[in-house]
Order: C-alpha cells, then structure tokens, then sequence
C-alpha cells in the first residue's frame, strides 16, 4: 500500500483540455485508481469539454461530463512526476528530474464521435501500458 506522497503522479497536458488531456486522464484515474495521481491542464484551456470525447468516454464506460477543462501551471508542472504532452508545443514548461512523453494524436476538436472513437481507444492503449508501468497491481 503507498501512502499519498508516495504515489507516482502524472500531469496530461494538450492545448484546450478539452478532449485528449481529459481521455487520458479519466483512463488513468479509472484505470489506476488511487495508485496514482492524475492532473489534466490545458496552455489555451477551452470553456468545456469536447461533447463528442463526452460521449466517446461515455461509451467506454466513463463519465466526464462534469470536468472542466483547467489552465497549465507551473505548480501543476512541478508537482508532477511524469508530464505527457498531446500537441502542446513549446508552451510547456519543462524542469529537471521530470519525466516528459510527447505523445502525438490527432486533435478531437470540431471531430464527431466517430473521429473521436479510434483516438479514445489509442489513448487507452497507451494509458494501460503508463499504468502497469508507474503503478502495477500488488
């Protein structure tokens, strides 16, 4: 059992926070439970969540409806232990010690849920492997 402190902590980071940040980090949270904690941020954050990642989570069993797409900030940066960022260019921060991954997906923005389907299911993917990485089952 790891105590809060100890738990490995990942930030997802994309433009709006709207659509591939908030995938990620809803597979994570349901996927990894309190193992890990999970924060999303976005460098232009959007007033809500892409309704079509809505529904497109919504299908795989999970609820977003009521996130909301938050600002990148230093803080959440430097609190982090891995930082993923989904298109996010160069306006996020970066300091020593931390683990980046650049994972590059398609944009959901302005996508129907169709378009959104194979991004989710990409996402997913590559969360289950984060997640037995950072944080196995005991």
């Amino acid at each position: 059992m790891t105590t809060p402190a100890e738990r490995p902590s990942v930030l997802f980071v994309c433009v709006h926070n709207a659509g591939r940040s908030q995938m990620a980090a809803a597979f994570l949270t349901h996927l990894a439970g309190d193992r890990v904690q999970v924060r999303s941020a976005g460098s232009a954050p959007a007033d809500t969540v892409n309704p079509a990642v809505v529904e497109a989570m919504t299908e795989a069993g999970i609820d977003i409806s009521a996130e909301i797409p938050k600002v990148l900030t230093v803080e959440a940066v430097q609190a982090s232990d891995v930082v993923i960022t989904m298109g996010c260019g160069d306006t996020c921060p970066v300091f020593p010690g931390k683990r980046y991954l650049d994972w590059k997906l398609p944009d959901p923005a302005g996508q129907g849920v169709e378009a959104v389907r194979p991004i989710r299911d990409e996402i997913e993917q590559r969360i289950r492997t984060l997640a037995d990485e950072i944080a196995p089952q005991s």
